[in-house]
């Protein structure tokens, strides 16, 4: 994929979260953002997403502008995938009726036309059995790959992934790494908010890490073994003792 952020300015109402942001980024499969709380990185994703409109700037995702005008990004948005932190599944319909909504509604494609490829989703991430269960019959890995299953059915053309494992404990953290480490083998192009440092390490093509709205460090992933700034080193060695089994 290729990112072109040019002063890119996010503000809510007297508070500046992205501060003129600028990074060119070529031929990259992989993107991972990271940063404390605060620091920017899920804001920069859900503009990356066209979900938000923002107050200067431009944003470049494969050669598309993305637009701040709500009309002007609404086709845009149906070529994205994303993966929220909280699932963001109906509650009062089950799996495979929260898959069959956004292909339905959204991308006016047929029942019929799509079971076929939704069930083999449901196949690839051990999750066919679980198709007729409700959000809350499932646990919380298994929503999460249910998001991944969506975000992938419409076929798009770039996935991005907000907190994928926040709030999970760590086996369930597992099953949803393992699944988006799957996206990385299939050549899938996305971009993943995470603080699981060791996991970026693994999957990752490129790191942008952030601090009070601003790019501090941009680089290939070997940046997490060599930083050349005082902020991502005291990050990384606030972080990494508690991913050490990453």
């Amino acid at each position: 994929m290729k990112l072109n952020v040019e002063n890119l300015k996010k503000i809510y109402g007297d508070k500046t979260v992205l501060k003129d942001i600028s990074v060119k980024i070529d031929d990259q499969q992989i993107i991972a953002f990271l940063g404390a709380s605060g620091s920017g990185k899920s804001t920069l994703l859900r503009l990356i997403a066209g979900l938000e409109p923002f107050q200067g700037g431009k944003l470049c995702v494969n050669d598309h502008t993305v637009e701040t005008d709500d009309a002007k990004a609404e086709a845009y948005r149906k070529r994205i995938g994303f993966v929220f932190q909280d699932h963001n599944l109906f509650n009062h319909l089950t799996v495979m009726d929260n898959l069959l909504l956004v292909l339905e509604k959204v991308h006016h494609r047929k029942h019929e036309d799509v079971l076929p490829e939704l069930h083999q989703l449901l196949r690839d991430f051990d999750l066919f059995d679980h198709k007729d269960k409700y959000p809350h019959q499932l646990s919380g890995g298994q929503s999460q790959r249910v998001s991944i299953v969506r975000a992938l059915s419409i076929k798009p053309e770039l996935i991005l992934l907000d907190e994928p494992t926040s709030s999970l404990d760590p086996i369930l953290t597992y099953e949803v790494l393992s699944s988006v480490k799957k996206l990385a083998e299939e050549k899938k192009d996305f971009v993943i908010v995470t603080h699981e440092i060791g996991f970026a390490k693994q999957v990752a093509d490129y790191i942008i890490f952030m601090d009070d709205g601003e790019i501090i460090e941009h680089g290939p992933k070997s940046i997490l073994d060599k930083p050349s700034s005082e902020k991502l080193q005291n990050f990384l060695n606030k972080v990494l003792p508690f991913n050490q089994n990453d």
